[in-house]
């Protein structure tokens, strides 16, 4: 699933090409991408429509457009947002396409159909109910270490919680945890101030050395351009399980917490 550091890489690249072009018409392939509005009204709201300006909030790609309303875009599984050559035939996975009036056109491809689209003048009802953004100001040490108290659930779902901290997946959770020293299954409220410092610190690392190297791909990730990600390439411990740990050597492990899998290494990581 694309998290935090991959939406951030695609909204870039959009930003870098889109504000300013003209919506011309829209071709829903999948309609039940649409979660927001009915998908005519979707069609009716953004045609002549033009973008201003592109960003994101948590796993969001956030795009604003000339009219005061907001096109929000959550990828969710396998969504991918890219430019095309006007009139380039969608392919298989192809779920809408935006016709600009431009040379591009946007085209939204979502293998697995669980992407959404929202069309929205109000932004808080898609957003309002998201944590902090974890590489902005409001995440602060001191706010982790607060939030952390009374917290009896274990670090890992918390991590995942995109009320408690918005864009932090499975991957860049993990990622986070080992470089912190901590254990996957410590119960929230047991890290120290210290221990919260490290974790703070840990994240922010590893989701600005991840945008800073295009995203991870695993398997349907692209960015803006249709190109591959290269933080895979630098992974410490998702995905590594039986490899051996880059600072101990012992396996890395991989159980399920919360239902969701988590790697570790059991001598690193208390």
């Amino acid at each position: 699933m694309p998290e935090l550091p991959e939406v951030e890489v695609i909204a870039r690249g959009l930003d870098g090409w889109l504000p300013g072009q003209r919506i011309q018409a829209v071709d829903l392939l999948w309609p039940r991408s649409v979660a927001l509005p009915a998908a005519a009204e979707f069609i009716a709201g953004l045609t002549g429509r033009r973008f201003e300006r592109v960003g994101r909030r948590g796993k969001f790609v956030q795009m604003a457009l000339d009219n005061g309303a907001t096109l929000f875009v959550h990828l969710r599984m396998s969504g991918s947002l890219y430019r095309a050559p006007a009139g380039a035939p969608p392919g298989p996975h192809t779920r809408a396409l935006f016709h600009l009036a431009g040379p591009c056109d946007l085209y939204f491809a979502d293998t697995r159909k669980f992407g959404r689209l929202y069309l929205t003048y109000e932004p808080a009802e898609i957003v309002s109910r998201l944590g902090p953004e974890p590489l902005g100001d409001d995440f602060s040490a001191g706010w982790l270490t607060t939030a952390l108290r009374g917290r009896r659930t274990r670090i890992k779902p918390l991590l995942l919680d995109q009320t408690f901290i918005a864009g932090i997946g499975n991957i860049y959770a993990d990622e986070a945890l080992f470089l912190a020293g901590l254990h996957p299954s410590r119960v929230a409220d047991s890290l120290s101030a210290g221990e919260a410092g490290r974790l703070h610190a840990a994240i922010r690392e590893v989701l600005q050395s991840a945008i800073a190297r295009r995203g991870t791909t695993l398997s349907d990730y692209r960015d803006a351009e249709g190109e591959r990600g290269q933080n895979q390439e630098f992974l410490r411990v998702y995905g590594r399980a039986g490899w051996p740990c880059e600072r101990c050597g012992r396996p890395i492990e991989r159980t399920v917490i919360g239902q969701r899998s988590a790697h570790f290494c059991p001598a690193c990581q208390i």
